[in-house]
């Protein structure tokens, strides 16, 4: 076993975890996610040392670009076009009032510096919603569910990692002054996307040159990755680089490059990559999760559940509200699903793991934020399947074939299942 990053030697024992957990809960009718970070922590107390310790690197420059992109390819420009306006005012306007209420309520109940405060807030912010698109997929829920979850998920990452770089930067000493942080934003922004555009256009290019799935299936990992990369070497957002390539290949290069035979190779090699990353991902959780000093912050993470629930209501329902009259009205079901469905993940931990060593109450911090994922993979991934039901949105279900039909038509025009 190595001593620091990834043992390779270990990845077939922990995908064979993987699959069988996977099986279990499918049986089980559970989010494979739960189970996964359940038998990480099992393992990690019968074979210590067995399961690789998570980091900073290990997540943000492995895992993070196959599962962004993975899921911007599944994304369709025109009505996420749509959706445009409200996905927008969720990821700045509400995440702002998400990020106030944490960070306040962690200054103010905990004792936490404001810098510590604000940081823990942004990272908290982040959302995963892994174990939500797998009970959907079960669920048959409407589309526009399906979208505005994801969709919302990964803006809401990108802005929340862009988020967290300026402030890491002000604690390391760097610019502070309003004018600043709004041009370090905007070049942050900016620059991710430029680099995503930049990568992915002319390897899609490339990618129409040939028929053989093999290169172009290579074509698109190296989009990916490459995007991500490039970005952060210039120190862009990498989130919104392959953000931006994913949603390019997508919509483009699946229509005017990409054979039909690449494409179909496409995706489902990064169906199979996201499904193994995120494996990864939840076993290291509860593998992680016994190691972390838990005990020694118990009040301070008692406190952060409940605030960063407080804080994900108060990012979605205002602004919910704030739309009810509009066609991007959103049906009172969805909102509840918005809400409970905005569990933290592996980018939330990545942030954390990054925090400078100048913030006072970095250790605890990252205690914490594991708590939080935690709370949310277990409670609120266990719950969700059960919330999607109660709330009659399953699309065999009468009420919502009809009722939540009706809402994406209204809302977001013809969208077939």
């Amino acid at each position: 076993m190595l001593a620091q990053g990834f043992d390779f030697r270990v990845l077939g024992a922990l995908l064979m975890i993987a699959a069988l957990v996977a099986i279990v809960s499918q049986r089980l009718r559970l989010p494979y996610s739960a189970g996964l970070v359940v038998a990480g922590g099992a393992l990690s107390l019968a074979a210590q040392g067995f399961t690789p310790p998570l980091t900073r690197d290990l997540i943000f420059l492995g895992f993070l670009p196959p599962l962004v992109f993975e899921a911007a390819i599944q994304i369709p420009w025109r009505r996420l076009r749509r959706e445009l306006p409200l996905l927008a005012a969720l990821v700045t306007l509400g995440m702002a009032l998400g990020v106030a209420v944490v960070a306040g309520g962690m200054h103010w109940l905990v004792g936490w510096s404001w810098l510590g405060a604000g940081l823990f807030g942004v990272l908290i912010a982040a959302t995963d919603p892994v174990s939500v698109i797998a009970a959907f997929k079960q669920l048959h829920v409407a589309p526009r569910l399906h979208l505005l979850v994801e969709a919302e998920s990964l803006l809401n990452d990108g802005v929340a990692a862009v988020g967290f770089a300026i402030l890491a930067g002000v604690a390391a000493g760097g610019v502070a002054t309003p004018a600043g942080v709004a041009l370090n934003l905007v070049a942050t922004v900016l620059g991710g996307i430029g680099c995503g555009v930049a990568v992915t256009v002319p390897l899609v290019l490339l990618a129409g040159r040939t028929q053989d799935r093999l290169v172009e299936i290579a074509l698109s990992a190296i989009i990916a990755y490459g995007s991500f990369l490039l970005a952060e070497a210039l120190g862009c957002s990498g989130v919104l680089a392959t953000l931006t390539a994913g949603l390019v290949v997508g919509n483009w290069g699946f229509s005017y490059a990409i054979s039909d035979n690449g494409h179909e190779g496409v995706r489902g090699f990064w169906e199979v990559a996201a499904f193994a990353i995120n494996s990864m991902i939840f076993l290291l959780i509860g593998g992680q999760g016994v190691t972390v000093p838990l005990g020694l912050v118990v009040e301070a993470a008692a406190v952060a559940v409940a605030l960063s629930l407080l804080g994900r209501a108060a990012t979605v329902y205002p602004v919910a509200f704030a739309f009810a009259r509009t066609r991007l009205r959103v049906e009172w079901r969805y909102k509840h699903v918005l809400f409970w469905g905005g569990l933290r993940g592996a980018l939330a931990l990545a942030l954390a793991l990054a925090l400078p060593v100048q913030v006072a109450e970095r250790r605890t911090i990252v205690a914490v934020a594991f708590a939080v994922v935690a709370f949310s993979i277990l409670v609120q991934g266990l719950t969700m399947p059960w919330l999607v039901g109660s709330l009659g949105l399953r699309r065999g279900n009468g009420r919502a074939a009809g009722q939540g039909t009706s809402t994406v038509s209204t809302a977001t025009g013809s969208v077939s299942g």
